[in-house]
């Protein structure tokens, strides 16, 4: 009887090891509104997450607070679109490695009415002078994400200087993509947004894209592990794993495989 009593503890003990050690293989990646209000991460993930056993919880934010995130050790991975700010994230210790993973592009979304008069131009500089001059409402993120760092660069090119030029006709909403969507949905306004997130946007209301096909409107995700030399608890490992599988042939496909209506969301380059 002792020596049975011996051998259901010592079982039980080990089923709640391996529950434990189950229950730590997940990471937590910290990334941009577009991959997740896209519908990307609901189907690219439940495919690694099968393939690997490892869990992924996302944080999705704005490119500059998922990186500001990373960078106070809150995550493993960070999966963003502002190439700059991510070379600096690297440069400055807080990353291991960049990444390539995929690509789509910025558009520019506006009223059909299109009081600018900016409709079916393939030039977002252009555009842009011809909004700020008419002082059409428009509608930016303002939330230092990867959409709003590429907003500001594109004001620049078009030799706007915001903090003059501002006025009731520039509303910053200080939100994710879907949200600021709607807002600008709900104000007749023009906003720069990713394709992804606009194709799976159902509140359009009479938004339609009036700009796109503009180099300049190229739009480069890349993938970061965080440096576990700075938060030692950064699950490297795990991390690893997630990053070695999005940039790898599955990884990719999954990715590629993604179309809302037929149209696909993301072009993989990680091998580029």
């Amino acid at each position: 009887m002792a020596h049975l009593l011996r051998l259901l503890l010592t079982a039980f003990a080990c089923m709640l090891g391996l529950a434990a050690h189950a229950g730590d293989r997940f990471i937590i990646v910290s990334s941009t509104t577009s991959t997740e209000q896209s519908g990307l991460f609901g189907h690219i993930l439940p495919v690694f997450e099968q393939q690997s056993g490892i869990e992924v919880r996302v944080v999705a934010l704005g490119t500059g607070q998922a990186l500001d995130t990373a960078r106070r050790g809150d995550a493993d991975v960070v999966f963003v679109h502002d190439r700059a700010a991510e070379e600096k994230f690297v440069a400055e210790g807080h990353g291991v490695e960049r990444r390539d993973v995929m690509y789509n592009d910025f558009i520019l979304v506006g009223p059909k009415s299109d009081p600018a008069q900016v409709a079916g131009g393939r030039d977002i500089v252009a555009a842009l002078k011809k909004i700020e001059a008419a002082q059409a409402p428009f509608v930016s993120r303002g939330d230092k994400s990867g959409t709003h760092a590429a907003e500001l660069r594109l004001w620049k090119l078009a030799g706007i200087d915001l903090e003059q030029a501002k006025g009731p006709w520039y509303r910053d909403s200080g939100s994710g993509m879907g949200p600021a969507l709607n807002m600008a949905a709900s104000l007749g306004a023009y906003i720069l947004a990713d394709r992804g997130t606009w194709l799976s946007f159902r509140n359009r209301q009479d938004l339609a894209i009036v700009v796109e096909g503009d180099r300049r409107l190229f739009n480069q995700y890349g993938v970061i592990l965080v440096n576990p030399a700075k938060h030692p608890h950064v699950k490297r490992e795990l991390g690893q794993q997630f990053i070695d599988w999005i940039v790898s042939p599955a990884g990719q496909q999954a990715i590629a495989a993604y179309r809302i209506d037929g149209e696909q969301l993301f072009f993989p380059n990680a091998a580029k």
